[in-house]
């Protein structure tokens, strides 16, 4: 018999049985385990050990892999370099130039029999073919410049996913040892250690359980939190958040055969097949096509249109269940994009804002450039030269039309998204160095605006390396570790075992790598100080963890942010149990009856002792900066009981844990140490100088809190500050009814420093009235870090949630923006830093692109108005936009952060965009150049001595006077673009500009290309060689415009109108604009996009429990990339009671699942909802009215009855799906494989049939 590893190679169990025992669940679950023998067989069928884990061999390894596969879900392929090609290709204003130049080029060779023709312009038509060519090849290089920036920023996107996925460690036990391993390496047979806050990463059988409590509705859509255990619901599954509790597991399904994998590849399947139907029906369309009447529409354009909806439906959200696999989607979701749409950020929203108002500038100078060319045209031809109408004139047309299709490219601003892209993925490249692991790139810009950081204490100020540093034992206060020796025998031992047991058995500490080094503390770090105690009190806590293992435990009360302590419940040996507790010290003091006195005598603990020890001990204690601890326990006996005893009969009812935890005896009170970080204290002033608040919230006692706070600079001596509790902030900010109020919020954040003994709700709360306030001039924009799983709500709800890549757990990382790889409040600093440095790139590039649009557009119309041409040709202004917007947009986006940035006060969100220095810049700069072209159009030829270039024929070759002012343009934009690099007003432009590599090699190059054109880019760049002396004068005109600088600088801005700034306001008031820019840049046949009752059923559908941002940053192609979390993390197969996700509202964030946040706030979304659903139509299904939509849903439809309408048709279609899988059985007790099959025919069978009644489209599915 073949054997791996000394064990048969054939395991005992199959492939297939796992699949199918993991889709039972409850008390299904535990009899289907039975009938294998149990849990302990389970593992033995799968040849591990519950207690020492796999062996960790290789081959043992290699074996399993490929027997029950690894723990990963294959990704698809990136698209391809010339997929990126192509979509660059797709570009209107590309496209009308490609089209305008191919037409050039064949009328150039177009030779009609003309008489008349004299034989110069035959001569010169010999070269008419270049400019159509020149042109075709610029739109050539900017397509694949465009494509190139395209792919590198899918790359870079991808290695920033993968190193968010290779984050995620996870706690198994192998040859005996926990140890963190990836996600992806985990095995079936894997013993794996599961704790609050785990997101899990495979399915497996829990072996023993603590107070153990999974949110599972990102797989069945239930709300409640659903309580496991070996005898009650042993199965766990992939992509379910852990949310209280502890536990041990065996790993039975992986990757594709998890439940999680099972949907993601029913999903992926589907997708493809609807992908392979459309292009079928496109076929059958196009035949049909062919023959249909003239009447009407004709059937397959209707097909089509459905076969879109369809694919919509499934691609919007079936591609992102591809993305979460491994991979990045590849097709755009029209509806995705919808529900996405306001989440822009705040600078986002001003540029694509600003962006559309210069387009349609832009547009109306290019119509009205062609049109008046093409007037003059005729009427000097035509009226006053009175000739007859020849086919070469045509010629002259397009020729018209390319200078208008140029003025409207020039008017353009493509370098914008470019700018911002490459400004963002700079910085984010930047920020990995610095700490700062970026989920949302949006984030990076937003950083910079910050006003307020409300930040953790453990292991954010303080270095989460805690020590013992005090202790208070039998009356003895010592400010130095004791002996085992100077405490009574029967107290140490008790000690020593109430540590050893009741902490997490997955807290250790291990032996330094380095024989010097300090031990390593692995968990939690205040348990990990208490063990450190035990072992210097002489004691190894692991010799009494071997003896009483976790499969002894007769309950445990695992710490949670309400108890704010830990129990544990062991049998004693000669029979009965013993309760041990650990936790905050003034929170157990009062469960405490009982105390050791002097010698280890037991004494009643009175009111007036437990007063005196808290002012005599616990307050000095926090005073100096320690956390302090409490251990006490509780013996519960059969037989007779001693006085600090509790007499049983039976087994005690654990779950009345109120009479379980009360009446302790008191064994010690230890002081804790956290230091706080070295490098904290600078960090902070430098906040405080950038203008930014910060405020600290923690759990911990008010006094340990101000201690810190006073250490780190929080607080300072002359400040008015407040220190509140959580009760008292509580009362500061509820009404007689006990509702949260915005006025009285007001009255309490902006003097709040630190909040001390805060529950996550307060901390919520406390987030969401300084964002939502209105009493500062330009609103809060609020940053906050978070490890707990908790602290979800107050993540996802700041502007900029920081989780802790050390002490974070999933949950907190999944719904942050930015990861702090080495949870140090300094490196939220470098992010403000970075932030700042973003938006001040943004800005520098803008005010050098805005002064070329404005120059290029007005000399373009005026030339065309005045000369019958335009001075700048079509090649040229290419070359000046495309190329050279191109580059800036590449030197002035990567400029490097200085430590001036944290000298000004943060922007805030209602500052303009254009500041009045950048717009003084813009128009001074404008008028400089306009000046200085017009002047040498109208009379350069006569200063300087050459032949005019005005009124030319339209075939004329080039000549020296417009080569001049083509010149002359272009170094005046090179100079300015240095002018460009500062934007507060600062006079010394130059300064830095070495530190930059890339902005002055970019600068060399542009210099060089230009002389090359000049010289001897002839016919194809429509310029003539220019002698030395001609460009000595082109040169001195370019430095003019840095003198000219100068002068703009002087001029004071404060006298300057605020009419000149531009982009004012809350970011509420751009969402229209931004959808008009959206609508913009959507596909073409924007008829196809799905209804609002469509949009809400698909999204419903299949949503992902925790919601991820889109990135918004990139234009092009990670438009269309939806956010990955972590391949674990999986879509809610929602019932229409809890599944209708929000649409986010405003600019702000969406609403966020409500199982995270305070139950106050679920009761009032309820009781809007009620008076909502009163007022909808009596048609709607009764189901539909329990549907937890959100008061603020956003309609695309105008007309409010559509909304309903179509609301009530697409939930219609999701309850067909509730109502089959739930007519058996309850949605959390359902197969998922069932559920996802159903889904997969839904998909399938989704047949839309479109009825026009009263003219209104109604969606029936």
């Amino acid at each position: 018999m073949a054997t791996i590893d000394g064990r048969p190679t054939q395991y005992g169990i199959s492939l297939k049985q796992l699949r199918e025992l993991m889709e039972h669940r409850g008390r299904e679950g535990v009899i289907k385990i039975a009938e294998f023998g149990g849990i302990h067989e389970l593992c033995k069928k799968l040849y591990t050990s519950p207690n020492e884990g796999l062996s960790g061999s290789k081959a043992d390894e290699e074996h399993r892999r490929e027997t029950f596969g690894s723990n990963v879900i294959p990704p698809k392929p990136p698209k391809t370099f010339l997929t990126l090609v192509w979509e660059a290709l797709q570009d209107v204003t590309l496209i009308i130039l490609e089209v305008a130049a191919l037409v050039s080029l064949g009328l150039s060779f177009y030779k009609p029999a003309d008489e008349d023709a004299p034989v110069l312009q035959e001569e010169e038509e010999h070269h008419g073919w270049i400019e159509g060519l020149a042109i075709l090849i610029s739109v050539i290089v900017v397509v694949i410049v465009t494509a190139f920036n395209d792919y590198s920023k899918e790359r870079q996107f991808r290695g920033l996913q993968n190193r968010i996925e290779g984050e995620h460690k996870f706690s198994v036990i192998r040859g005996g040892e926990v140890c963190q391993i990836s996600v992806g390496d985990i095995l079936v047979g894997d013993i794996a250690q599961i704790k609050y806050g785990d997101l899990l990463p495979a399915d497996g059988c829990l072996i023993q359980s603590n107070d153990l409590k999974v949110d599972e509705s990102s797989l069945t859509g239930e709300s409640d939190h659903v309580k496991k255990g070996a005898d009650v619901d042993p199965m766990v599954l992939s992509g379910t958040h852990v949310m209280e509790g502890s536990g041990k597991m065996v790993v039975t399904a992986v990757g594709v055969n998890s439940q999680a994998g099972i949907i993601f590849t029913l999903l992926g399947a589907a997708v493809d097949e609807q992908e392979a139907e459309i292009k079928k029906m496109k076929k059958e369309a196009k035949r049909a096509n062919k023959q249909k009447s003239l009447t009407g529409e004709g059937e397959g354009r209707t097909q089509i249109k459905q076969a879109q909806t369809q694919r919509q439906t499934v691609t919007s959200e079936g591609t992102k269940s591809e993305s979460e696999g491994n991979h990045v989607p590849q097709s755009t979701s029209t509806a995705a994009e919808t529900g996405h749409k306001k989440e822009k950020s705040v600078l986002q929203a001003k540029l694509t804002k600003l962006a559309i108002q210069i387009g349609y500038a832009g547009s109306t100078i290019a119509v009205l450039t062609v049109i008046i060319l093409i007037i003059q045209f005729c009427i000097k031809t035509f009226v006053i030269d009175e000739k007859p109408w020849k086919n070469t004139y045509a010629n002259n047309l397009v020729k018209h039309l390319i200078i208008g299709v140029t003025v409207l490219v020039v008017a353009v601003p493509e370098g914008l998204p470019l700018a911002v892209t490459l400004s963002l993925a700079y910085s984010v490249k930047k920020m990995m160095k610095d700490n700062n692991l970026v989920r949302h790139l949006d984030a990076c810009e937003t950083m910079g605006n910050a006003t307020a950081i409300c930040s953790d204490k453990t292991g954010t100020l303080t270095t989460n390396r805690m020590t013992v540093v005090q202790s208070y034992i039998c009356e003895k206060l010592c400010k130095v570790l004791p002996t085992l020796a100077d405490i009574p025998q029967h107290v140490g031992n008790l000690i020593t075992m109430g540590i050893s047991v009741n902490s997490a058995y997955t807290s250790n500490i291990m032996a330094g790598h380095n024989p010097g080094d300090l031990p390593i503390q692995v968990g939690n770090k205040t348990e990990c100080a208490l063990l450190g105690f035990v072992q210097g009190l002489g004691v190894k806590y692991q010799s009494i963890r071997d003896e009483i293992t976790e499969d002894k435990f007769t309950r445990v009360y695992t710490f949670n942010s309400v108890r704010k302590s830990m129990g544990t419940v062991i049998p004693r040996p000669n029979g009965g149990y013993r309760l041990y507790t650990k936790g905050a010290s003034e929170i157990i003091m009062k469960k405490c009856a009982f105390i050791y006195g002097h010698e280890g005598t037991l004494e009643k603990f009175t009111r007036d002792m437990q007063e005196r020890l808290i002012r005599e001990v616990i307050e000095p204690m926090a005073c100096d900066g320690l956390r302090t601890i409490s251990v006490a326990y509780r013996d519960f006996v059969p037989g007779k009981a001693a006085i600090n005893e509790v007499h049983i009969d039976g087994e005690p009812n654990w779950d009345d844990e109120e009479n379980i935890m009360t009446n302790l005896t008191c064994l010690c009170v230890v002081g804790i140490e956290d230091p706080v970080r070295p490098e904290v204290p600078d960090a902070i002033r430098k906040c405080q100088r950038a203008g930014i608040t910060v405020r600290m919230v923690t759990g911990d006692n008010i006094n340990t809190a101000r201690s810190i706070a006073s250490k780190c600079g929080i607080l300072r001596a002359n400040d008015d500050f407040l220190i509140l509790e959580g009760k008292e902030f509580n009362r500061r900010i509820r009404d007689n009814n006990g509702d949260i109020q915005q006025h009285l919020i007001d009255k309490v954040w902006p003097k709040l420093r630190v909040l001390a003994r805060s529950s996550p709700t307060d901390k919520y709360t406390l987030v969401k009235g300084i964002i939502d306030s209105t009493v500062s001039e330009n609103r809060e924009v609020v940053a906050v870090t978070g490890d707990g799983t908790n602290d979800g709500p107050a993540l996802k709800k700041a502007d900029v949630g920081f989780a802790m890549g050390i002490a974070g757990t999933d949950v907190a990382k999944e719904a942050s923006d930015i990861i702090l790889t080495d949870d140090n409040f300094s490196s939220i600093v470098k992010a403000v830093m970075w932030g700042r440095n973003v938006y001040d790139s943004i800005a520098k590039f803008l005010q050098f692109q805005l002064t070329v649009n404005v120059v290029a557009v007005i000399v373009a119309f005026i030339g065309a108005c005045a000369v019958q041409d335009s001075p700048l040709k079509a090649v040229q202004m290419l070359w000046v936009n495309l190329i050279m917007d191109t580059l800036a947009s590449l030197a002035l986006a990567t400029e490097f952060p200085t430590p001036d940035l944290l000298l000004r006060k943060p922007y805030g969100r209602t500052k303009p965009l254009i500041s009045r220095t950048m717009m003084k810049n813009i128009l001074g700069q404008a008028l400089y150049q306009l000046v200085i072209i017009f002047g040498l159009l109208f009379v350069g030829d006569l200063i300087l001595d050459i032949e005019s270039g005005r009124g030319q024929e339209l075939n004329a070759g080039p000549t020296q006077h417009f080569t001049i002012i083509f010149n002359t343009f272009v170094m005046m934009t090179l100079f300015n673009e240095i002018n460009a690099r500062k934007i507060h007003g600062q006079r010394n432009v130059i300064e830095g500009l070495l530190t930059n590599p890339i902005f002055y090699t970019i600068w060399i190059f542009t210099m060089i290309s230009q002389v090359l054109i000049i010289q001897y880019g002839k016919m194809a760049f429509s310029t003539k060689a220019l002698s030395l002396d001609q460009w000595l004068w082109c040169i001195f005109f370019g430095i003019g415009t840095l003198v000219w600088g100068q002068l703009i600088t002087s001029v004071p801005t404060r006298k300057l109108p605020k009419i000149l700034s531009w982009g004012r306001g809350h970011p509420e008031e751009y969402t229209d604009a931004m959808n008009l820019g959206e609508e913009r840049f959507d596909s073409i046949d924007s008829d196809k996009k799905p209804r609002a009752g469509q949009i809400l059923w698909i999204r419903g559908l299949t949503r992902l429990q925790t919601q991820l941002r889109v990135i918004r940053a990139f234009r092009s192609t990670l438009e269309d990339l939806n956010e990955r979390r972590s391949m674990h993390s999986l879509h809610s197969l929602r019932s229409p009671r809890t599944g209708v996700p929000a649409v986010p509202v405003g600019g702000g964030n969406p609403l966020y699942n409500f199982n995270l946040l305070s139950p106050n706030y679920i009761n009032q979304q309820q009781q809007k909802q009620t008076k909502q659903t009163a007022q909808q139509p009596q048609q709607q299904n009764q189901n539909v009215s329990n549907a937890m939509l959100p008061p603020d849903i956003s309609f695309i439809d105008e007309d409010p009855q559509q909304h309903q309408r179509s609301l009530h048709n697409g939930l219609t279609s999701q309850l067909h799906l509730s109502k089959s899988t739930n007519e058996s059985a309850p949605a959390s007790s359902q197969s998922l494989s069932q559920i996802a099959h159903n889904l997969q025919q839904q998909i399938r069978g989704n047949k839309t049939a479109t009825k026009h009644s009263n003219g209104q489209s109604e969606t029936k599915i």
